[in-house]
């Protein structure tokens, strides 16, 4: 598995709050946004800001599932973002490597727009 890695020149929150304005435009819905780093805190814990945006569309993803059940366990698709030393990473697994692990070699086209919207959500959200 690799992640796709772009810097922002925002912080994590807002960085992530641009993704999910953008998901909500395309009318995707965004499912949940966990903040590591804010839940690690009151476990007197130490995490620089880190959360992550877990989004998607079931006119998507249930195509994938129609083709392997099991391809479930990676969706719906995240983002992370994070503060690398004062600088803000964000990233992404490419969806298109999910074709090498699942049955969905007839849903190359279904991967393909993913990657695009992954892409056009990275680009926006680091603007």
């Amino acid at each position: 598995m690799s992640l796709l890695i772009a810097a922002s020149p925002h912080s994590v929150r807002a960085t992530l709050d641009r993704a999910e304005a953008a998901l909500e435009r395309r009318d995707i819905a965004v499912f949940a946004r966990v903040d590591h780093g804010g839940g690690a805190r009151p476990a007197g814990l130490e995490l620089a800001d880190e959360e992550l945006l877990v989004f998607g569309d079931p006119r998507a993803g249930t195509l994938l599932m129609q083709s392997d059940r099991s391809i479930g366990y990676e969706l719906p698709l995240r983002l992370l973002a994070w503060d690398d030393a004062g600088a803000t990473r964000v990233a992404y697994r490419p969806a298109r490597e999910l074709s090498s692990g699942y049955a969905v070699a007839d849903r190359d086209e279904v991967l393909a727009r993913m990657d695009q919207l992954l892409e056009a959500i990275i680009s926006e959200s680091t603007a």
